[in-house]
């Protein structure tokens, strides 16, 4: 239907129209073959009169770069010391996911207590980042408290809250991690070592209120009471 159309169009048409229009119709149909299926059916970038930015010049992983190689005239960076990817193991044998210390998770159930070992230095450094991090809204001895608190935010919890105090440390560290209710994640701010040693410098100050007399070791009793 198209086709008889299109003659019958031609034949209203004189001789010089018939001629341009033939020219213009070979042109397209040359174009469109020629550039109207690049980055479709090859992978050459097709023809774009405004591109906009939307290809750019990338290095391809595992090949040679020239002038953008790094020392090994590869495009390929090597991994940084003690990096491991999510998918690959660990000496253990486990992924990523499956790493206690990641996740706050073995076998999907949250762990009791902190994998790190409980010293000093890792509770000055849980200090140091509770007060960048928790204390302006949790407070400094974290019974919600903070400045965001006497600035109108009144849904921050009370870490002293019974509900907390009896929360895993894997629980603690899932929240810390990914957020709950009205609080963010710090995954992208705090590093896995660094919610750790929070969680024990939070599990201190509960202590500090919940702790007795007995609680505290024989000599450093006796030191106290003089």
């Amino acid at each position: 239907m198209f086709e008889k159309i299109f003659l019958f169009v031609l034949s209203l048409l004189g001789p010089r129209f018939k001629l341009v229009l033939g020219v213009l119709v070979l042109a397209v149909v040359a174009v469109l073959s020629i550039a109207g299926f690049r980055g479709e059916k090859t992978r050459r970038p097709p023809i774009e009169i405004f591109p906009d930015m939307d290809r750019q010049f990338k290095l391809r992983p595992e090949t040679t770069a020239g002038f953008y190689a790094w020392a090994n005239n590869m495009s390929s960076r090597p991994q940084v010391a003690g990096t491991v990817a999510q998918r690959h193991g660990f000496k253990d044998n486990t992924t990523w996911a499956q790493n206690a210390v990641n996740t706050g998770k073995d076998n999907g159930a949250f762990i009791e207590v902190n994998p790190l070992p409980i010293t000093l230095e890792l509770l000055k450094g849980g200090e140091q980042r509770y007060g960048i991090y928790c204390q302006p809204c949790h407070g400094a001895q974290a019974d919600g408290n903070g400045v965001t608190k006497k600035l109108g935010m009144t849904t921050v919890a009370n870490l002293q809250d019974q509900r907390i105090i009896r929360m895993t440390d894997g629980e603690i560290f899932q929240t810390v991690s990914y957020g709950k209710n009205t609080m963010l994640g710090y995954a992208a701010q705090i590093p896995v070592e660094d919610r750790w040693a929070i969680i024990a410098y939070l599990r201190a100050l509960q202590l500090s209120r919940l702790g007795v007399e007995a609680d505290v070791p024989a000599p450093v009793l006796q030191s106290l009471k003089k």
